[in-house]
């Protein structure tokens, strides 16, 4: 499956580590994308010791760094550009990623940090909004595969992040392992 594969890349991969996989288990099983979810926060160490909230500061974090990536990714495709069409809609993606990556993420995860969980929950299903914006911008011969990928990829993070501060928000899981 290209998108795990590109999850593998593209989130922090550092060694498992004991947390509880009861409490990482039973929110994502509350999420669109059990699998993404648990592959996700059981690949990162930020997860030991973290509550409800703390999971969901790691995926927001893990979103910012994809979010990130991707800008990366489209920065460079649009230097290596020959079409003007492309690099127009690669522009175009960059702008929409750039206030993502500096203004909503970074604004969100402080939220998540600070108990605002519905601002949080905004920024975050921002990123998703304008992944797909990215996305309806590339099609037919235009359409690049690697950066598809990574919008979708961006999007069900994002799915993933918002179910979890949700779950905050409704006051369900919110205890420490």
């Amino acid at each position: 499956m290209k998108t795990l594969s590109l999850l593998l890349l593209l989130t922090i991969s550092l060694p498992s580590i004991q947390c509880d996989d009861d409490l990482i288990d039973q929110i994502c099983k509350k999420t669109p994308f059990y699998d993404l979810c648990i592959s996700t926060l059981k690949s990162n160490s930020n997860t030991q010791n973290s509550d409800t909230q703390g999971l969901a500061g790691v995926m927001a974090n893990i979103l910012l760094s994809n979010a990130t990536d991707t800008l990366s990714y489209i920065r460079a495709q649009i230097n290596e550009a020959s079409d003007p069409r492309m690099e127009r809609a690669l522009a175009y993606c960059a702008e929409l990623y750039i206030p993502v990556v500096k203004y909503n993420l970074p604004q969100a995860i402080d939220a998540l940090s600070k108990g605002q969980f519905e601002f949080a929950s905004d920024g975050i299903s921002d990123a998703a909004k304008q992944a797909d914006a990215c996305e309806k911008n590339f099609s037919g011969p235009m359409k690049l595969e690697a950066l598809s990928e990574r919008n979708k990829l961006l999007h069900s993070l994002s799915d993933v992040a918002v179910a979890i501060v949700k779950l905050l928000l409704k006051g369900l899981i919110n205890f420490r392992p």
